[in-house]
């Protein structure tokens, strides 16, 4: 991300703002219908959180994973559809959605992360994500590589909190749960894609 020239701590109140604005308006945010049984007839047309999980778009696997922080109370559930790959084309992320709770920097994340991901072969999250896991331990100082903070993106306003031990387990929940919910598609893909 820019800097546009600013220095230290303009550039610090530039990346909190950013983070605010993001979990206060999150990309991808959803709510899932909490299971409902089966059994009640009334409760015919509601598609619930497991029964959705289970239907999945034509050429598309559909996972979720769900992730909770102790530390600080923050819990997500993300759901997303990966190609099967029966076609011959490398697996995609086509979407992502997730519903959850906890502070702003785990709810910017998520959003940040859901922007960045989807339309991505797992390979390309792959590297995204173990890009994002080096800025998280630089311990404030960023990457040194170009082409990480190229690939991060907007992602890089998280260079800051990467300075808080406490807090990089919140910008990383997210993270943890695509990687799960990829790891959870990948073993229901057809055993010929």
């Amino acid at each position: 991300m820019a800097d546009f020239g600013l220095a230290g701590d303009d550039l610090e109140q530039m990346y909190q703002e950013f983070i605010l604005d993001a979990s206060r308006d999150p990309h991808g945010k959803t709510s899932f219908a909490e299971d409902v049984s089966q059994e009640n007839p009334a409760d015919a047309g509601v598609v619930s959180a497991s029964a959705s999980a289970a239907q999945a778009h034509e050429s598309c696997v559909v996972a979720q994973s769900h992730q909770f922080n102790p530390t600080c109370g923050d819990e997500v559930t993300v759901r997303l559809n990966l190609t099967d790959g029966t076609d011959g084309s490398e697996h995609r992320i086509e979407s992502v959605v997730w519903d959850g709770h906890g502070c702003s920097i785990s709810q910017a994340s998520l959003s940040v992360m859901t922007d960045m991901v989807e339309g991505k072969t797992i390979d390309e999250f792959t590297e995204m994500s173990d890009a994002f896991h080096a800025l998280m331990e630089s311990r404030g100082k960023g990457v040194v590589d170009e082409a990480e903070d190229e690939l991060l993106g907007d992602a890089m306003v998280f260079q800051g909190v990467s300075k808080y031990p406490m807090r990089i387990k919140c910008a990383l929940l997210g993270w943890a749960a695509v990687k799960d919910s990829i790891a959870q598609a990948l073993t229901r893909l057809p055993q010929n894609a």
